[in-house]
């Protein structure tokens, strides 16, 4: 079975929001054999950052969008967008 790499930007609600929580609860937030490869803090603009995570999976039906659904329901988390998606 083929492994898909997969990069989410998770948008906080608002620019007081700790990216460092959010951080701590996604190990815990998503499917069981989804693997986080990295997770970096990008400045958006005026004060603005978003969380990117950096996944890998199984290329099964139905992982991407449970992961994504995961990821959205981390307190604090106001959207999850896939930037990039690609198999190894």
């Amino acid at each position: 079975m083929a492994k898909v790499a997969v990069l989410f930007r998770l948008m906080p609600h608002g620019v007081e929001t700790d990216l460092r929580e959010i951080a701590q609860r996604i190990p815990t937030a998503i499917p069981v054999g989804v693997t986080i490869r990295g997770m970096q803090v990008k400045d958006i603009a005026y004060g603005l950052r978003s969380l990117l995570v950096s996944v890998v999976m199984d290329d099964t039906g139905g992982i991407l969008e449970s992961t994504e659904q995961a990821l959205a329901k981390v307190p604090h988390v106001e959207s999850v967008e896939v930037m990039e998606e690609g198999l190894l």
